[in-house]
């Protein structure tokens, strides 16, 4: 029995320690797409609350399942398994600071939420306008739909999917399927073949090098309709290994664009995706790209 005792010590010592491992902090890395200091720090109570005022003080009110949204779950699991008390802000959200800011696009907005200057959410917000019939002269674009995407995504690397989208938004504003030398179509699909060969992304042509001043680049232009949708949606899902599309990217754009125009702005997020952890990142632009294949399985096409 002497020798026995131990054993069980240890073993119990041991268990204490694997549950001391898997106790460890919900950080920013987990869940946001961010690098650095901000990425190992742990997501506060204080933090969550001061997003949550930011989006409300901008948005009329917390933004459901966004940035606030998240941290504030993430913050009260911290809270609840006694990691961090119920007052504590992480070091980069008291010296950086958290904000939001927005860029009006045609019909609607573009809001940004950044903690310590990292973007933690973008999306386009057609809010101000649901309920409100549009003029016939103040529809959208599609070159000021690809100048959307180019303020909310203006940094993400051109990849083979956003080439397409492009290059299909370029044949439904232009009526031809030929591809137009110089124009916005080859102009990405070039800078795709380029960033395919480089290992950094410093290193990359951006979709703001393409899309600046799309509406001048293209060679006519015409308002985004339901069909145009279909087009940019399926050319982007067929060439991204995932078949996802990009938050906030050409298809999203193009999707909400689409909406406005049809005098349908409201913001659609179903049960699923409020309740799914993995999809709160970005939440409109997600949400956008789930519409836009709902509306291709409902006319037959399927994706």
């Amino acid at each position: 029995m002497s020798q026995e005792q131990p054993r069980r010590d240890e073993q119990l010592q041991q268990s204490r320690r694997n549950d001391d491992e898997q106790l460890e902090t919900i950080k920013y890395g987990d869940i946001f797409n961010v690098s650095g200091d901000l990425a190992a720090n742990p997501i506060a109570p204080e933090d969550a609350r001061m997003m949550a005022s930011a989006e409300t003080r901008v948005l009329g009110q917390m933004h459901e399942t966004g940035p606030a949204d998240v941290m504030r779950a993430a913050a009260a699991r911290n809270v609840r398994v006694g990691l961090l008390s119920s007052r504590d802000i992480s070091d980069v959200a008291k010296s950086q600071g958290i904000n939001i800011s927005e860029t009006d696009v045609p019909g609607a907005r573009v809001v940004t939420e950044c903690v310590a200057g990292q973007v933690v959410g973008q999306y386009l917000d057609t809010t101000m306008t649901s309920g409100v019939e549009m003029p016939e002269q103040d529809v959208i674009t599609i070159g000021q739909a690809l100048e959307a995407a180019c303020q909310m995504i203006g940094n993400k690397p051109v990849e083979q999917s956003d080439a397409a989208a492009i290059q299909a938004a370029e044949v439904c504003a232009t009526g031809n399927n030929a591809i137009n030398p110089g124009g916005l179509g080859a102009t990405a699909q070039a800078a795709a073949i380029f960033n395919a060969r480089m290992d950094r992304d410093e290193d990359k042509i951006k979709l703001n090098y393409v899309l600046t001043e799309a509406t001048e680049k293209l060679a006519t232009d015409k308002a985004v309709s339901r069909q145009d949708v279909e087009g940019v949606v399926s050319a982007e899902l067929r060439n991204n290994p995932s078949m996802t599309t990009h938050p906030g990217g050409v298809a999203a754009s193009i999707t909400a664009a689409a909406r406005l125009n049809e005098g349908n702005a409201e913001g659609v997020v179903s049960a699923d995706l409020r309740n799914n952890p993995s999809l709160t990142t970005h939440p409109d632009g997600l949400a956008a790209s789930i519409i836009a294949t709902a509306d291709l399985n409902e006319d037959g096409s399927g994706i």
